[in-house]
């Protein structure tokens, strides 16, 4: 028996970015869909972002929180951005956008997202999470010390880990687990604007696979452009070029 996982997450409003993938992942017809959060901040999009991931949901989707849905839900800065000692302006004025376009319900609906998740088959132990094991805001980067990657991976008895938070795609075998990070399916900072996510494989297999799906960033590009908060030249450029950019 195995059990596949299509992973994808950090859609940041991008509804473009997000209906492509799933277009994509439909086909691959995988068992399980797992977002891994950050689902609303810094796009043009919140709210038709959440009504399409509420509806995956009651379709059998599962889905936790990313620490910038902390933000958009409840202002808590500290929690959702702990390496910063100051809050810029540009983060507070998106992030209040976006919480004026979503619903009393749909802020709820932020609040009430798990932190994490676990899918089991055979034995083995796949955790759904936004950064790592036990933290929202601790990533699983390529240039972490290795020591400190393998302290994070080991605050879980799961085999796999299924992340985002770095928006940048990869997988990567430490020891005997396997880290596979879906990269960012709407806001990407790793050179290819495209809307990312992945296949990951559990059972009497351990694999996973990176995947790229084209879509229109250049309208969305110029729908943020045109919105006028603080910062969004920066957005604009980060999701038509897909590398971040401040």
């Amino acid at each position: 028996m195995t059990t596949r996982i299509a992973l994808l997450g950090d859609i940041h409003g991008n509804i473009a970015a997000l209906e492509a993938a799933i277009d994509e992942v439909n086909k691959r017809r995988p068992d399980v869909l797992a977002i891994t959060g950050d689902l609303v901040l810094n796009g043009p999009r919140p709210s038709e972002v959440v009504a399409r991931v509420r509806a995956l949901e009651a379709d059998g989707a599962i889905v936790v929180q990313g620490n910038t849905d902390v933000a958009v839900a409840d202002f808590d800065y500290a929690a959702a951005f702990p390496w910063l000692e100051e809050i810029p302006a540009t983060h507070r004025a998106a992030t209040e956008w976006a919480h004026d376009q979503l619903s009393a319900e749909d802020l709820g609906y932020l609040r009430g997202l798990p932190a994490e998740r676990r899918v089991r088959d055979d034995g083995v132990m796949a955790l759904i999470c936004h950064a790592s094991p036990g933290s929202q805001t601790d990533g699983l980067s390529t240039d972490l010390d290795a020591s400190v990657t393998v302290e994070r991976i080991a605050r879980t008895d799961a085999s796999a880990i299924g992340c985002g938070h770095t928006h940048v795609a990869e997988v990567r075998a430490v020891g005997r687990k396997l880290i596979c990070n879906a990269g960012s399916c709407g806001y990407a900072f790793d050179g290819d604007p495209g809307a990312s996510w992945a296949l990951l494989t559990i059972g009497e297999a351990l694999e996973a696979e990176l995947f790229r799906t084209a879509y229109d960033a250049q309208a969305v590009s110029d729908e943020l452009s045109t919105r006028g908060l603080p910062g969004d030249v920066y957005r604009a450029a980060t999701v038509r070029t897909g590398r971040f950019v401040r």
